[in-house]
């Protein structure tokens, strides 16, 4: 069995390939992020992803099935209760969530929980629905700006978002009232996945730019995963992107934010060149935030192809002691109804330039496999009370 010096574990945001078998528990029955992709566009060019085997595991109509894929390959199921960010990323490191986090998508958000958050920061509440975060500067920015009101809005996850003028509002006073909500949201009957920071620039409609200084407080994991196992061990833990906040900071030894899926995969290219002895862990967000969630299947398409020009890039910097993991963590289909998150099964891609060769894997029962590969990687037992099997020995 090889073993490598450095993995790069990096997940394609939403990137679902069809429903899994209880979608229906979901009302997502029927769903399948990338094949209505592929069949909404006339074209989707991903010469990489399609060396590596993808369309061998997905059949699709512009992805081939290839003879010899680079990769191994599998779709994975996903074993929590739920299809959240937070739930699929801390399910890939070994936790299994058993009860998924609150939602306030129809009705807003309890008025006991608003009087309290508007006592505690000095802010009087405006919004309180479900919202596109551009549609809802629109219109209630100028208002917000005017007044000193503060934006609270969620979506179709488990998020409390509140939006901050930069200007006007300071970051400083977005993050404390962020703070607050996040301390609120800690009760079982209020508890949200994530608080979120929404700063924007500004000053009237049509000109709102939401900027970088986004900051997700997430609630810390249930129990230590393979992450912390890894930094235990004295392992260097690298994150890219969202991780940092899914995990609360927790078993990573460094941490990159990105400004978009563009440039984590840049940032990722860059680690690629250094030396270090452990796990490279990437999200890549704009696959879920800007074409998912908007319902955008050709924006989606696009992003898949600035994608896989970036992925060859990385594969040049990729040697024998290197493992590249291709995953998901949920589904966001969109051409589906809503703006919801999909329950769907997901992509699992493995490649090394010294494995003997691609092919199928079978189907895994958890998004945990790539948890449990890493730990047995690098020698690392999982920690007690998490899920998972490896599959590195079948890797080659």
């Amino acid at each position: 069995m090889r073993h490598y010096k450095r993995v790069f574990l990096i997940v394609t945001d939403s990137l679902g390939i069809g429903a899994m078998p209880d979608a229906d528990r979901y009302g997502d029955q029927g769903s399948d992020t990338l094949g209505h992709i592929d069949g909404a566009v006339e074209s989707l060019r991903l010469p990489n992803l399609e060396r590596l085997g993808l369309g061998n595991l997905h059949p699709l109509r512009h992805v081939q099935a290839v003879k010899h894929p680079l990769a191994r390959y599998a779709s994975l199921m996903e074993a929590s209760a739920g299809k959240d960010t937070m739930t699929g990323h801390w399910e890939m490191m070994g936790l299994r969530t058993t009860t998924p986090f609150q939602t306030f998508t129809e009705n807003g958000f309890p008025a006991e929980l608003l009087e309290e958050l508007s006592k505690r920061t000095g802010h009087r509440i405006i919004g309180n629905k479900s919202a596109s975060g551009t549609e809802i500067l629109d219109e209630l920015a100028e208002q917000e700006i005017a007044t000193g009101d503060m934006i609270v809005y969620t979506s179709a996850d488990s998020v409390l978002q509140i939006c901050g003028n930069e200007e006007t509002f300071g970051l400083a006073e977005l993050y404390r009232c962020c703070e607050i909500a996040r301390e609120l949201t800690l009760r079982d009957e209020w508890k949200v996945g994530r608080v979120i920071a929404r700063p924007y620039i500004g000053r009237k409609k049509g000109e709102f730019v939401r900027t970088a200084n986004r900051h997700d407080y997430a609630l810390k994991p249930g129990g230590p995963t393979a992450l912390n196992a890894l930094k235990d061990r004295g392992l260097d833990v690298i994150s890219v992107g969202k991780i940092f906040d899914i995990f609360d900071g927790e078993g990573l030894t460094e941490s990159n934010k990105s400004k978009s899926s563009v440039h984590g995969m840049e940032q990722t290219i860059e680690i690629a060149g250094r030396d270090f002895n452990g796990l490279c862990f990437v999200n890549l967000v704009d696959f879920d935030a800007l074409w998912g969630h908007r319902r955008n299947p050709a924006g989606y398409a696009a992003e898949l192809e600035r994608f896989d020009g970036k992925l060859g890039e990385l594969m040049e910097k990729i040697g024998d002691d290197d493992l590249l993991m291709i995953t998901a963590d949920h589904g966001n289909d969109p051409t589906y109804s809503g703006t919801d998150h999909t329950r769907e099964m997901v992509p699992f891609l493995a490649y090394s330039p010294s494995m003997d060769g691609g092919g199928a894997l079978a189907r895994q029962e958890s998004f945990a496999v790539n948890g449990a590969t890493v730990a047995e990687n690098f020698g690392v037992e999982m920690p007690e009370g998490t899920i998972g099997a490896s599959v590195l020995g079948e890797l080659g």
